[in-house]
């Protein structure tokens, strides 16, 4: 791969590449259309990590991915900076750094509602619809996509069919932008094989001919069938994730009451050493915990964004031939690779498992479980053929215009279902189940 290629300005539904304007470039404008996408907006209702809560410091995924887009963009500068003389003459440092950030704005874009729970309540769903014949007549990799239900997949959807140009480009971002969204650059049928978590893919079939169109444009080396090597500038918007997931877990669990402020205090100090912000050092008793915390976490992520940089720029060679192994947190130094480690896992003991979080997953099952078998429901039975129920052709009049056609494939009508509903925030999920179930709103 080469800088030159991996950095066009060309976009996806366009013949050629976007003209600059004063002060905006390509990059800039696909960062203004996913910040004013409706997708994005409606993150400020999702689940990050804990429900959607009354504690206005809790992150939804909105505020998690404006903090990971501001960590990507430094990334993506520093990055740049140091390899300036690589890149191609019209493509500036801060090019780079709008790119990365850009593809961290949307990296959660695709998410249904409820959070990972909720990624997991729909493949529950449709291993059990498998059971009961709903998948017939779909092929084995259409019927994969739904097995493996997966956020990234549907998020590539949003940002190339749903948004905007539907179906015609949909926001029609750079071909650079979506490469450095692309976490996944191939189809389920790699999703178990893989050394990624399971489930993990990043494109249903439906858009396989666009990440065809896409990693060609690229020059993203295939691997195998339907898999290609990863965009480079994927790596940053991977680390700006972790740094912040890492972190700001943290800080929702201290807001939560689930970890002892010393205990999350002497981690960062572990990584800061004697490099503590001077108005730290001014600290009184009479501060805040949060102020606190607020002032250290800063220098912390300072100093996992200096080593992330580095860890890209040292395994640059490995990052173009598309053979760098693991992420680039295995890749940092020290104190930085060790801070970020030990942050997931104080998470995943003393956060993860809390009874709030628990019932709230629960609640998850439930709710998508009512919305699935209604949507689907309806779809089947337009596809077979029959007569259409008073309640299924109420339940399409739901979708307006997007309500699937009558003779699609059962794959297509489907899509169109989960596009609905994994669109969904948690709240107007969890208000439509209710209405289904004929139980009024609490007054």
């Amino acid at each position: 791969m080469d800088w030159q290629t991996l950095l066009t300005r060309e976009r996806l539904g366009k013949p050629v590449h976007s003209t600059d304007e004063l002060g905006r470039s390509p990059f800039h404008k696909d960062h203004d259309r996913i910040i004013f996408s409706g997708a994005f907006r409606r993150l400020g209702r999702k689940t990050q990590v804990h429900p959607v809560s009354s504690n206005d410091h809790i992150h939804t995924r909105l505020t998690h991915s404006l903090e990971v887009s501001c960590v990507g963009r430094s990334l993506g500068m520093r990055v740049g900076e140091v390899l300036r003389d690589d890149l191609p003459d019209w493509c500036a440092p801060s090019d780079l750094g709008m790119i990365v950030q850009s593809a961290c704005l949307a990296h959660d874009i695709g998410n249904p509602p409820f959070g990972h729970s909720g990624e997991d309540a729909i493949r529950h769903w449709f291993q059990q619809a498998e059971r009961r014949g709903w998948l017939d007549g779909m092929s084995e990799p259409e019927r994969a996509d739904f097995l493996n239900f997966e956020g990234n997949a549907q998020g590539f959807r949003v940002l190339t069919q749903l948004e905007y140009h539907q179906f015609d480009g949909g926001t029609r971002l750079t071909y650079a932008t979506l490469g450095a969204y692309l976490k996944y650059p191939w189809t389920a049928r790699h999703a178990e094989a893989l050394g990624y978590k399971k489930h993990k893919f990043g494109c249903y079939q439906s858009e396989l001919p666009l990440l065809e169109q896409i990693a060609a444009k690229l020059g993203l080396p295939m691997i195998e069938e339907q898999r290609w090597a990863r965009h480079p500038l994927v790596y940053l918007m991977e680390a700006a994730d972790d740094i912040c997931y890492g972190l700001i877990d943290l800080e929702d669990g201290l807001e939560m009451d689930l970890l002892d402020y010393a205990e999350v205090e002497a981690l960062l100090l572990g990584l800061v050493g004697d490099d503590l912000p001077e108005t730290y050092r001014q600290l009184g008793p009479r501060d805040s915990r949060r102020r606190k915390l607020a002032i250290l976490r800063g220098k912390a992520i300072e100093h996992l964004t200096n080593a992330a940089a580095r860890a890209f720029v040292e395994q640059q060679d490995a990052l173009l031939a598309g053979r760098l192994q693991g992420d680039l947190v295995e890749h940092m130094h020290g104190p930085a690779k060790r801070c970020v480690l030990h942050a997931k896992t104080i998470a995943r003991e003393k956060i993860f498992q809390d009874k709030r979080k628990t019932l709230h997953e629960i609640g998850a099952y439930t709710t998508l479980e009512i919305l699935l078998n209604a949507f689907c429901g309806a779809a089947l039975e337009q596809h077979g053929g029959r007569p259409l129920s008073f309640k299924n052709r109420r339940i399409l009049d739901l979708l307006g215009n997007n309500a699937p056609d009558p003779h699609w494939p059962l794959y297509r009508s489907f899509l169109r279902m989960i596009d609905f509903i994994a669109g969904m925030t948690d709240s107007y999920a969890t208000e439509m189940a209710r209405e289904m179930t004929g139980r009024s709103s609490p007054v």
